[in-house]
This record gives C-alpha cells, sequence and structure tokens, in this order.
C-alpha cells in the first residue's frame, strides 16, 4: 500500500515549466487537486487528504475498496490495508536534497520506504509514457539519490513520467537536441509548445492509474503500468 506521495521538483518560478518539474505540472492537473490544501511542512509543502474524499474520483465504481468484503484481487490489497489518509509532500529543499523533506514526514507519521511512493520525471522514458515500479536504480535522478541517502535504500515506489532525452526527436517536432545537448540543459528546460497536448493526455491517465494505486495498491496497476504507453 501506499501512504505517502511525494511530488520530486524544483521550488521557485524559474523552475515551474521545466522537464524537471513534471511531477509538480502533474500534480497541478489531478482531479483533486483542489482537496489538497497545502501548508508550509517538512521542508517543503503538505498536505493530507482522507480516503473518502478520494474515492468520488476514482474512474469506475469498481476500483473502490470494499471494507465489508476480503478483496478478491490477488493483486490488489486487502481494503483492510488501505490507509484511511494519504499524506502529500512537495520538497522545496531542491531536487538535490529531496530525501530530507520526504524523509521528515515519513518520520512524523512512521511511514516506511516501502509505503512511499515518488513521482518524478524519467529521461529512460519517451515523452508519452508514464509507468509504476518498485525499487530498482536510480537512472541518475538526483531526487531519487537523495531518497536513497535519507532512507538507507531505493526500495520506494516510483510513479516515473517519461521526459526522453535530447535529440530523442527531431528539432521542429517537439523538441530541438540541438539547443539542449546536455542532461542538465535539458531537464532544466521548459517543455515547448508541442508537448502539452501529450501531456494532457498522459495526466489525465496517469491520474486514474493514481487514484487506484492508492485505493487498491499499486501492485493491482501491473504489469500494464511497467510502462504504459499513452499516446
Amino acid at each position: 500500500m501506499i501512504e505517502l506521495i511525494a511530488f520530486l521538483g524544483n521550488p521557485g518560478d524559474r523552475y515551474a515549466r521545466n522537464r524537471h518539474n513534471v511531477s509538480w505540472l502533474f500534480a497541478e492537473k489531478l482531479p483533486f487537486a483542489g482537496c489538497l490544501d497545502t501548508q508550509k511542512k517538512y521542508k517543503g509543502r503538505y498536505a493530507a487528504l482522507e480516503r473518502d474524499r478520494l474515492l468520488p474520483f476514482l474512474k469506475t465504481a469498481e476500483d473502490a475498496p470494499d471494507d465489508s468484503a476480503e478483496s478478491t484481487d490477488n493483486a490488489a490489497e486487502s481494503p483492510a490495508d488501505i490507509p484511511r489518509r494519504f499524506h502529500f509532500v512537495f520538497p522545496e529543499t531542491f531536487m538535490n536534497l529531496s530525501g530530507e523533506s520526504v524523509a521528515a514526514a515519513a518520520s512524523f507519521f512512521k511511514i516506511p520506504p516501502g509505503r512511499i511512493l515518488a513521482v518524478h520525471d524519467e529521461l529512460e522514458m519517451p515523452l508519452g509514457v508514464a509507468g509504476f515500479k518498485f525499487g530498482g536504480g536510480l537512472g541518475g535522478h538526483n531526487g531519487l539519490r537523495s531518497m536513497k541517502a535519507s532512507f538507507g535504500t531505493a526500495d520506494f515506489w516510483r510513479l516515473r513520467i517519461g521526459i526522453g532525452r535530447p535529440g530523442d526527436r527531431e528539432p521542429g517536432k517537439g523538441g530541438n537536441p540541438g539547443r539542449h545537448g546536455d542532461i542538465a540543459g535539458w531537464v532544466l528546460s521548459d517543455f515547448e509548445e508541442a508537448d502539452l497536448p501529450v501531456l494532457e493526455r498522459v495526466f489525465a491517465a496517469a491520474s486514474d492509474a493514481l487514484a487506484s494505486a492508492l485505493l487498491r495498491g499499486p501492485g493491482a496497476l501491473l504489469p500494464e503500468w511497467n510502462k504504459k504507453r499513452v499516446l
């Protein structure tokens, strides 16, 4: 099960629309974003959401947990295991110290790493693809590195939103690899206009998946959502 969701990004207007901040852009589009009343806490912005307030945002009623019966879906968590409150944190320590914020919230609520979901940009997946995974490599992502350093393990859930690498697309077709020849320049550059319709589709699909992951358990989405090509 997941209890704590961490959206990894960089604070400030300078970084707001960067590829590296795709998780924050995604959070803005969540159908329940208006229910997240954030406050300054845990070296970032923090909000809590009761499970019952999330239920109306499920895409289908069949996804809703039934407390009165045992789950018959082996991939889903038992309804009794689904938390009644979810915690959301937006670290404002800058990406390379994200783990400090996530660990502060996790420590206060006594949430182990295996019940944490990090939402982040993914270079190794092209734009239009998103996916859930548990543990594994960090792919050079400084936010994930910081989380591993803070928790002493990389065994936490991730929701990866593909941004591709510089050079994945031709100039004039939603990307200009000549302008972003290095990784740092690429992730710290803004999405282009041609990317925005793709992101909208990805965010819509990933929002439904996130609600299902929280209320049924992320394992219920695998293997379909290992690398889900939305477009």
